[in-house]
């Protein structure tokens, strides 16, 4: 009896969490016939903003952009008259995915156990039913770099489009990057820290040699796999050696100052091309940046000041800095919940002096390239992929950005999520 009672607990609690992570919408099917966005204000990223211009797709790829296009037959016709297109926006540094609750650490699956991980994979573990993925989606991204989570060396990260049935489905490109948390180079002063300052400094110490260590035996491994002479297969340097043959990018998530010089040398040690992830001190040090050109993905659009003597609005103001120094950067909104606030970061930093174009192109075209797909994805151009949004209005503006209309490949996407749902119901609570 106790064992039936015990089954029947299990079959419940199982049936209850897997309910509460899926969504209920269909992933898009491929394109069937062609599609013809007329009328619209079209933000091509590469050629300009063309007024009350037309946009033909067809099998999945953008055919034609101009004004007055002629109809294909058979094809389905879209007026958006006082509308706006973009290239879908394209996520990075997320963690879409891989948690559904925080809280529920049966539904938390971004960090691997161990610090020094590189055989993992994000896309490995992504879950599409997840029901954020669709509140995501409604605020214009289309594709989500997905980020495994670590002490050191964390693991590779996929772009993955944000609908689909599994993860082979929304494969846009797999294992792009392997991912380093920069070990500490500072002190902590909090008050819960209870190391001394010297047993800090020794311990930021061991963790850089330990992660040099890694990067030594992963070359080693690299070397004897060239020469013939490794006794069996290491899955960790194994997942490694695409970056000494320059097939993958470094991406390290750095924020101190201290951390992104490291970072640069080391990265000038082994040749490799250097991605920094986070980069709040970026700003202190674009010339660095600019001259070594290391790209940034910058996530603390909406960051608070770190230091005391720091302006307010620094982190607001750091993409322009960055854009102003010739520092090649797109930006991001770390984390899953929030990753449907990215167009709404990117307009808080024309607020504060990027230009809108620059910051357009930051969450979309510049990911698009750091990813290694700008050919498929990233603008509105003859032969790319049919990623698009329309939206009601500004898509940078939170008062005006409604995103009306989504195609990933050509494939119409629906935009339901739990969120709408939720908003249509209370709204009829008398």
């Amino acid at each position: 009896m106790k064992a039936f009672v015990k089954a029947v607990l299990a079959a419940t609690l199982f049936t209850t969490t897997t309910a509460a992570t899926a969504h209920d919408m269909v992933p898009a099917g491929p394109q069937t016939e062609p599609v013809l966005l007329q009328n619209g204000t079209v933000y091509t990223i590469t050629n300009g903003v063309l007024e009350n211009a037309d946009v033909l797709f067809d099998d999945g790829k953008i055919v034609a952009v101009g004004t007055n296009l002629e109809v294909p037959a058979q094809a389905q016709v879209i007026d958006i008259t006082g509308k706006h297109v973009y290239p879908g926006l394209i996520a990075l540094d997320t963690t879409l995915g891989l948690v559904e609750i925080g809280a529920v650490r049966a539904s938390d699956d971004q960090n691997e156990v161990g610090a020094i991980t590189p055989e993992v994979s994000g896309h490995i573990a992504y879950n599409p039913d997840s029901e954020i993925i669709p509140t995501v989606r409604y605020n214009g991204v289309t594709h989500a770099e997905v980020v495994p989570q670590g002490e050191l060396i964390m693991g590779r990260s996929s772009l993955l489009k944000t609908d689909g049935w599994t993860y082979e489905d929304s494969a846009e490109s797999l294992n792009v990057a392997l991912h380093v948390n920069w070990p500490r180079a500072g002190l902590n002063t909090a008050w819960w820290e209870r190391r001394s300052p010297a047993e800090q400094r020794k311990a930021n110490a061991e963790a850089l040699q330990r992660l040099k260590d890694a990067f030594t035996e992963a070359r080693a491994y690299y070397d004897a796999k060239l020469a013939g002479e490794t006794n069996g297969t290491d899955l960790r340097w194994e997942a490694m050696s695409d970056l000494f043959t320059g097939t993958i990018q470094l991406f390290v998530h750095a924020d101190d100052k201290r951390q992104i010089e490291q970072a640069v040398e080391f990265s000038k040690e082994y040749g490799f091309d250097l991605v920094i992830v986070g980069g709040r001190d970026a700003w202190r040090v674009t010339e660095l940046l600019a001259t070594e050109q290391v790209p940034v993905i910058y996530g603390a659009m909406y960051g608070l000041p770190t230091r005391d003597d720091e302006p307010y609005d620094q982190a607001y103001r750091t993409p322009a800095l960055l854009a102003q120094a010739g520092v090649d950067f797109a930006l991001a909104y770390p984390g899953y919940w929030d990753v449907r606030n990215l167009a709404f970061g990117a307009g808080n930093s024309v607020a504060y002096g990027l230009d809108r174009e620059a910051a357009l192109a930051a969450i979309t075209l510049k990911p698009a390239q750091l990813m290694g797909v700008d050919a498929e994805l990233g603008s509105i151009e003859v032969g790319k992929n049919a990623s698009l949004i329309v939206s009601d209005g500004d898509i940078l503006d939170h008062r005006e950005h409604g995103v009306e209309l989504m195609f990933i490949d050509g494939g119409r996407v629906d935009l339901n999520n739990r969120h709408l749902q939720l908003y249509n119901k209370y709204k009829q609570k008398p």
